[in-house]
């Protein structure tokens, strides 16, 4: 195992909440204590930005996932306390296809491998581990969307590129070399690496969480709905109990935190959160219709059980 001396278990509360509405923003509450656990573990710092956590599909609750992401120095530096490693000494070696070369490859990348080395426990051998990266497995890849003469609609064309403003289209080798290297280290330090991943490796299932032109009629449905009841931004103002503050709750957190609160409340205390968290809830319904609609189920349902209690 690695020995590293951990990140202090002792976060303030407020070091806890600003760790939660930055690094870790859209973390349900179990994601954002396993994500606390895996800095702790890693002895990485997320106020350094050496270690953050990002939510996919954060509407679908049965493919929602959390990945915790890390720089390429970082997993050299956790891999480099095990003073079992040490990189290559050669450059990363590159295949190119010519044929593969136009806007989504500009210079024809078909994969990189990259080697790291790792010495035998105790003793002086030295082995490498080989990591390899396909760029059409890594690369932030879009698909070019055009007008329907004949439907008016947005379709795609078939022809695909590369964001040119992207870093993968201004160092693309850099890039997916970052990609191979980090499998790498994983295959060599897996009881210490599992779990964590280089930006890059994801920075193609980030783009595949973002808006696409078939979902713009959704998006502005959204905008409509934020108008009509003047709120906007990605927080929202909730009261979770009568003694407590006003706080700002990350969109993402709403429905997690509110259910939390819920729960702890009495009959009256929720009819009382409900009257004056209703321009809060609105909004949430605006911002995230699907969640929204989760939230208010079970506020119903909490709601149900406890009248067939007092009865």
């Amino acid at each position: 195992m690695l020995n590293v001396t951990p990140l202090s278990a002792d976060y303030a509360p407020r070091q806890l909440e600003l760790m939660r509405n930055t690094v870790a923003r859209d973390c349900s509450s179990e994601e954002f204590n396993l994500f606390v656990a895996a800095a702790r573990r890693a002895g990485l710092d997320p106020f350094r930005r050496q270690i953050s956590a990002i939510v996919f599909s954060k509407g679908n609750a049965e493919k929602r996932r959390m990945a915790i992401i890390t720089t390429i120095d970082g997993l050299r530096s956790i891999a480099g306390r095990s003073l079992r490693y040490r990189p290559d000494d050669q450059e990363p070696s590159f295949t190119y296809d010519a044929e593969l070369k136009g806007p989504a490859n500009p210079l024809g990348i078909d994969r990189v491998m990259v080697r790291v080395y790792i010495r035998d426990q105790g003793g002086n051998e030295w082995h490498p581990v080989v990591g390899v990266a396909y760029w059409s497995e890594f690369a932030p890849i879009s698909d070019e969307w055009v007008d329907d003469e004949r439907t008016g609609k947005r379709k795609p064309s078939g022809r695909q590129y590369l964001d040119p403003k992207s870093q993968w289209a201004k160092m693309p080798r850099l890039m997916l070399a970052k990609c191979a290297e980090a499998v790498a280290l994983r295959r060599a330090f897996p009881e210490d690496l599992s779990g964590l991943y280089e930006a890059s490796e994801l920075d193609r299932a980030q783009l595949a969480e973002a808006v696409l032109p078939s979902e713009v009629v959704e998006a502005e449905a959204t905008q409509q709905r934020l108008e009509r009841i003047g709120a906007g931004g990605r927080t929202i103002t909730f009261q979770f109990h009568p003694v407590e503050p006003l706080v700002q709750v990350p969109v993402g957190q709403v429905a997690d935190r509110a259910i939390e609160a819920y729960r702890a409340l009495d009959v009256r205390q929720k009819a009382w959160f409900e009257s004056v968290n209703r321009a809060g809830l609105q909004e949430f319904w605006a911002l995230s219709p699907t969640d929204a609609l989760g939230l208010k189920t079970e506020m119903e349902r909490l709601r149900s059980q406890e009248s067939e209690g007092a009865a």
